[in-house]
């Protein structure tokens, strides 16, 4: 088995990129503070991490000795969760900010994924993520009932 080329590390990191581009378009066009740049930045930190690891791990191999590239990638999902944490917050009993740290949590796993070289995995989680955000919450505003009620402006549902 060959290890990661660089052309492949950095094909990796430019579909990393482009997915976390795709996730926070949804979030940019609802103006949301979390957009491109911020799901862009997830998924290709993410990725790096965990192309970081697998590169480090083929390192040590060969040096004769014993790796685990799931360490690091762990280490991210604890660190992802502290900072998407950070984007919940309730006011007037009302919890804002659980989509986008959900979508920033999920960034992240796509990254890891692409990262690991699961491309299609990723891209078929990416989609689902997608529809998860656009198709749901379209067909959420049309149901006259639930907290997310028909008389809701566009712009005022979901969170940060």
């Amino acid at each position: 088995m060959d290890g990661l080329s660089d052309l492949e590390a950095l094909a990796r990191l430019g579909i990393a990129m482009g997915v976390g581009a795709g996730l926070g378009l949804e979030r940019e066009i609802l103006r949301k503070s979390a957009g491109i740049r911020t799901l862009m930045l997830v998924c290709e930190g993410a990725a790096l991490f965990m192309i970081c690891s697998i590169l480090l791990a083929e390192q040590v191999i060969e040096a004769g000795g014993i790796a685990d590239p799931t360490r690091i990638a762990s280490t991210v999902v604890q660190g992802i969760g502290f900072l998407a944490g950070g984007l919940i917050f309730t006011a007037r009993e009302r919890v804002r900010g659980l989509t986008t740290a959900a979508e920033i949590w999920v960034a992240a796993a796509l990254g890891l994924l692409i990262g690991a070289g699961f491309l299609v995995v990723a891209l078929g989680a990416a989609g689902a993520t997608l529809v998860a955000l656009v198709v749901l919450r379209t067909l959420q505003i049309k149901l006259p009932f639930g907290r997310k009620g028909s008389e809701t402006e566009v712009g005022d549902i979901d969170d940060v």
